[in-house]
């Protein structure tokens, strides 16, 4: 199993190219059930969800055509084309080692009338159930069952549109009930709709395939559903939480990086909790530098929320920067309840952290040291890097298969900046 070691103690200095957002390619490529046309997508990342995503499309009988490197600014190119569907079944092998699956669930059920999906793993986080998105389904006019661990649903005929109004706000919910509405008929109203960058991406898609969708970017969205979509050409949004991974690696090691394709407009609660706590930042013509201020990192509060709020896909990050800042820092995690795993990890560097149930308290240390760790999780493993960076000596990290489904290149685009990282085996 793939270690990755760090030599910690380098200012990080240089450009770093931003890739594609993971939490947009996912249900962008799920969207191409939703038409026998082609869609194709450029800046998508090569990460190990997005092949993942491509082996259960494919078993669908998606034909699917992935450019081997990167062309130009735009990133990887995906083709798609969903014209032969052989199967409306995604199998557990598929489904438990990416939660994002479960999104080929209302395109099928909406173009097919079927599906039948493996109900979902990915990290381990919580307990991240999809009662909401089953609900919004139902409210659409499908049948579902649970049984021997499968989602299975039915339609006779077309989706009605309905007023479905979420319990509370989720990702995964919100773009499953988008798209499936898409092909309802008549019209949808989407209440206490999640209203990330991604979902606005997906959007805009949808509509450039002849969706009618109103309301992008809040929490309400009003979609007239249509008989059928065409195929397009779709660029994936900029990944936010890559940007604010790297400007946390930047900051924790006193350097300054610019980050290619970074879009500042869809970071700005990251951006505000940087400023807090010392760093600087400003908009450049191709994308986002962000370095530290003169003086020492200081401890700032944090809570994640919803879209415009913290991303909790930041909390980790964010966490790992404040182990070396002036003071104490409380970070509330709102999301997901176990999503602190980190914690003790970051502690075998020296790390001062006490964790009491949704909020863990972070006071600064002065440095920290390199030690053995392991990565429970995404987000979690990249924290790991992050504390490497600037610790004394060497840190190994174990299990970092996690890091591989969310940053792509992550240690090609560390060394360019003069980072001491490299994979063993």
């Amino acid at each position: 199993m793939d270690k990755i070691r760090i030599r910690g103690g380098q200012p990080l200095f240089g450009r770093i190219p931003i890739s594609g957002a993971k939490n947009a390619a996912l249900p962008l490529m799920c969207a191409a059930l939703l038409t026998d046309q082609p869609l194709i997508l450029t800046n998508v990342p090569y990460l190990a969800d997005v092949v993942t995503m491509g082996k259960l499309l494919g078993q669908l009988g998606v034909t699917l055509q992935f450019d081997d490197s990167p062309v130009a600014a735009n990133g990887r190119r995906l083709k798609m084309q969903a014209d032969a569907i052989t199967s409306y079944t995604a199998p557990y092998d598929h489904v438990r080692t990416m939660r994002a699956s479960v999104l080929v669930l209302g395109p099928l059920l909406a173009r097919f009338g079927e599906a039948h999906v493996s109900l979902p793993g990915g990290c381990a986080i919580g307990t991240r159930p999809i009662d909401l998105h089953l609900k919004a389904l139902e409210e659409l006019g499908a049948t579902i069952t649970l049984g021997e661990g499968y989602v299975h649903a039915t339609v006779k005929g077309r989706l009605k549109g309905a007023a479905i109004r979420f319990d509370k706000v989720s990702v995964g919910a919100t773009e499953n009930a988008l798209m499936a509405a898409c092909l309802a008929e008549g019209e949808t109203i989407l209440d206490n709709a999640a209203c990330e960058p991604e979902i606005t991406d997906l959007a805009h898609c949808l509509i450039s395939m002849g969706a009618k969708i109103e309301g992008l970017g809040t929490t309400r969205l009003v979609v007239t559903g249509v008989a059928k979509l065409k195929g397009t050409t779709h660029r994936v949004v900029s990944d936010r939480i890559e940007a604010g991974t790297y400007a946390a690696c930047a900051a924790i090691t006193g350097g300054e990086v610019e980050l290619l394709g970074a879009e500042p407009e869809i970071m700005q609660a990251t951006l505000h909790k940087f400023e807090e706590a010392g760093l600087t930042w400003k908009k450049t013509a191709d994308g986002l530098t962000v370095g530290r201020a003169s003086g020492p990192l200081c401890g700032v509060d944090v809570q994640t929320q919803p879209y415009p709020g913290f991303a909790t896909d930041m909390q980790a990050q964010f966490m790992a920067l404040m182990t070396m800042a002036d003071g104490a820092a409380m970070i509330t995690e709102t999301i997901f309840e176990n999503r602190f795993m980190h914690a003790p990890e970051l502690a075998r560097m020296g790390a001062n952290i006490t964790v009491h149930g949704h909020s863990a308290l972070v006071r600064g240390t002065s440095k920290l040291k390199g030690a053995e760790v392991m990565a429970t999780d995404l987000r979690a493993s990249v924290a790991m890097v992050i504390a490497a960076l600037a610790a004394e000596g060497e840190t190994v990290i174990h299990r970092v298969y996690h890091l591989d489904r969310g940053y792509e290149a992550l240690e090609e685009k560390l060394r360019a900046c003069g980072a001491e990282v490299e994979r063993v085996g």
